[in-house]
């Protein structure tokens, strides 16, 4: 396989004449290049009037490699042929270099142009680029490549000893060089038949490029030859200190990844071309294997026309419950100079976020989020004068509860991970996790899998006020912009989140009508529940410790929350003409699995105790299952209870009697099973998870209000 390599544009600011200049002091050998031994002149042309220049040389190289290497390979020294073409009258000299040694397994071709820069015709540009292709050699064709990566890299160095030379000359006091003149022009005899044997003798080794450009005085054409390298102009080259400037400092052959890329994409994109900083970001999510970056390149450029996302900053406004209560803005910028988001996510209702608006307007505003930090890196980048292509995250876990890991939400997070990784790589610079609760290893363990190792490598997490110790929050932001809700000096904008009202909810069709999907669409249910009717739902468990989630919001009356075993299954429902197993109505399904001729503690069992759930409330919780078998999940009519006669009904009772007197609750909920292999060790760390709850989930009823010896298993919400 052929490899290729490019270099950028190196511009020297200095006029072409003094350039060659300073080139020509590098033969026959140069002291700055030591594997440089020395070189012969093979052959030798000059045109009549000087103008043009062609020398070929033999160049003998002492490559750094092992000795093992080249004893298998018989050879002491390596030998290069190079031939410079240098036309003073157009001002280029064009290098072309090859391996004579080994040339029957290794192929290398190396070209550099010496040119004027296309809008200061006192400045030159070099540019080069190379190719090698490795047939065979002795099983060592990888080493063989590590080496001539790192003859392509000391090649590149080369414009710092073009410099050197440079301040030679001006310590000799010479800082000028004239540009090339036509000489006068003398008799006709002067052209004697011998010079022009001699120009016929020595055609062979000048290019023919170069005759045509200079002895005919014009560019000729030369349709079957190799083009000429086109000449440097901003807007299809990368300039050396432009990408010292703007993109940070690479590896030459980084660089050539780099510029190869953006070549390729100019030549076969047909759409907007990404900017440099940002092909820079794919190439160094799959460390410079341009291959694969092309790859998610372009799917992440498909990705962005289909859902437009390039305008998504002028054309998209966040509806008002993303302003109120999304708990994230942008605030400054770190000591690097990096953009500063911080994200309270403790005091963010996610759940409340995720009902009120669903998924996509959620994964909506956080690209808006990332557009928006793309262009506040480029604007740092021009304040701080230095490459700055990614930003730091701060999020705040001061308040994150069970509540955060409400299923649904998790996996819309997930997604949005997915989304962010696949199409904005090597963005984050620096994630600071600052008052990291107990509850917090559960969510890490969920989200963890789908974040990039590289990514993950630049989190930092602090728990407690650890952030305020040494190696904390001032290693990386000065505390003049440290938040105030971090007992900091700055005043923060960033909303303070809270409950999103329930009256803000929506239901799944009101989504669906606004072209939106939202997890509960399709993994919510709803159940009616009638006096004497409980709705049941059955869970098998083969594996013992497999854990059972669910999330339900009480929408109507109050109900009775059970969980009960059995070691055999129920009958299914029976369907019969008066409807006393399952029932369908508008509201929801109703099913009953429990036969009536059950009995309690013989056929089946009580595994948590009776939870009172409330109409209005949202209920999550877990249970660590003890025993394969058949799960009931029950929810049950809660009758009133009757008042003792020596007192009278409160009014709150009144007021509930009166709502239910229709004798039907309604439920919607969610369950889900999970194996126990998947918190890897992280159920201990919620032992205490419920000394964590905040005023964010004060009107949130959890399965840990149960008096059961498993009460801590109920708190193990996944």
């Amino acid at each position: 396989m052929v490899q290729k390599y490019q270099s950028p544009v190196r511009v020297y600011k200095h006029p072409f004449e003094l350039i060659m200049a300073a080139y020509e002091r590098r033969f026959p050998t140069c002291p700055l290049i030591p594997m440089f031994v020395d070189s012969d002149t093979v052959n030798e042309f000059k045109s009549e009037d000087g103008a043009i220049h062609v020398i070929e040389r033999r160049c003998k190289l002492d490559i750094d490699a092992p000795r093992l290497l080249k004893k298998i390979a018989g050879v002491d020294y390596v030998y290069f042929v190079q031939k410079n073409s240098l036309n003073s009258r157009e001002r280029t000299l064009h290098i072309e270099a090859h391996n004579e040694t080994f040339s029957n397994r290794v192929i290398i071709n190396e070209h550099c142009c010496y040119t004027v820069h296309p809008e200061n015709e006192d400045w030159t540009c070099f540019e080069q680029s190379a190719s090698l292709d490795i047939k065979s050699f002795f099983g060592f064709e990888s080493t063989v490549e590590k080496i001539a990566m790192k003859q392509y890299t000391s090649n590149i160095k080369k414009g710092k000893i073009i410099e050197y030379y440079l301040r030679q000359l001006e310590e000799e006091g010479i800082t000028f060089v004239p540009r090339w003149t036509p000489p006068a022009i003398g008799p006709a005899s002067e052209t004697t038949s011998s010079s022009k044997s001699q120009a016929a003798s020595t055609a062979a080794i000048v290019p023919e490029a170069v005759l045509k450009e200079g002895l005919g005085g014009e560019a000729l054409g030369n349709p079957g030859g190799a083009p000429e390298p086109a000449v440097g102009t901003p807007d299809d080259k990368l300039d050396a200190d432009y990408i010292k400037r703007y993109l940070g400092d690479l590896t030459p052959l980084q660089e050539s990844c780099l510029i190869r890329l953006r070549q390729w994409l100019q030549e076969t994109h047909k759409g907007k071309i990404p900017k440099d900083e940002h092909i820079l970001r794919f190439l160094r999510a799959r460390d410079f294997n341009i291959d694969k970056a092309r790859e998610i390149m372009c799917q992440s450029l498909t990705w962005r026309k289909q859902h437009q996302v390039d305008y998504i900053l002028d054309t998209w406004t966040p509806p008002q419950v993303l302003q109120d209560f999304y708990a994230g803005g942008w605030h400054h910028h770190d000591k690097d100079g990096r953009p500063l988001y911080v994200l309270r996510l403790g005091q963010m209702d996610t759940k409340g976020l995720v009902r009120a608006l669903g998924e996509e307007a959620l994964l909506r505003y956080v690209l808006s989020i990332n557009e928006e930090g793309l262009r506040r890196c480029e604007e740092n980048t021009k304040v701080f004068g230095r490459p700055i292509s990614s930003w730091t995250c701060l999020v705040d876990l001061e308040g994150l509860n069970m509540r955060h890991l409400w299923r649904p939400g998790v996996k819309a997070l997930l997604r949005i991970i997915e989304v962010v990784e696949a199409n904005y790589p090597e963005t984050l610079g620096r994630l600071l996790i600052l008052r990291a609760p107990r509850v917090f290893p559960v969510l890490w363990t969920l989200v963890s899998p789908f974040i990039d190792d590289n990514t993950r490598r630049k989190f930092l997490i602090y728990a407690g006020n650890d952030y305020q110790g040494p190696g904390g929050l001032l290693d990386y932001i000065d505390k003049e912009i440290i938040p105030d809700f971090l007992s900091g000096e700055c005043m923060c904008e960033v909303p303070e989140g809270g409950l999103v009202p329930k009256s803000l909810y929506r239901t799944a069709e009101e989504l669906e009508n606004e072209d939106l999907k939202l997890w509960t669409e399709t993994i919510y249910q709803s159940a009616s529940v009638f006096k004497g009717a409980p709705h049941e739902i059955l869970i098998q468990i083969v594996d013992a410790s497999s854990v059972i989630t669910w999330d339900f919001d009480v929408c109507k009356g109050d109900i009775v929350f059970n969980i009960y075993h059995s070691k055999r299954s129920p009958q299914p429902p029976k369907k019969d003409s008066l409807g006393a197993h399952s029932i369908t109505s508008p509201g929801g399904n109703n099913v009953q699995l429990i036969d009536k001729v059950w009995q309690l503690g013989r056929d089946y069992s009580m595994v948590e105790s009776p939870l009172i759930c409330k109409e209005g409330e949202s209920v999550q919780g877990s249970h660590v299952t003890r025993w394969p078998g058949f799960y009931i999940l029950q929810w049950k009519f809660h009758s009133m209870p009757a008042c003792a006669a020596s007192s009278l009904p409160r009014v709150d009772d009144v007021l509930a009697s009166l709502q239910v007197s229709s004798h039907k609750c309604k439920v919607m909920y969610y369950t889900e099973v999970i194996g126990s292999e998947d918190f890897r060790g992280s159920m201990t760390s919620l032992e205490s998870s419920h000394s964590g709850f905040s005023q964010l989930s004060a009107t949130t009823t959890t399965s840990s209000q149960s008096h059961s010896s498993s009460m801590i298993s109920r708190w193990r919400f996944c």
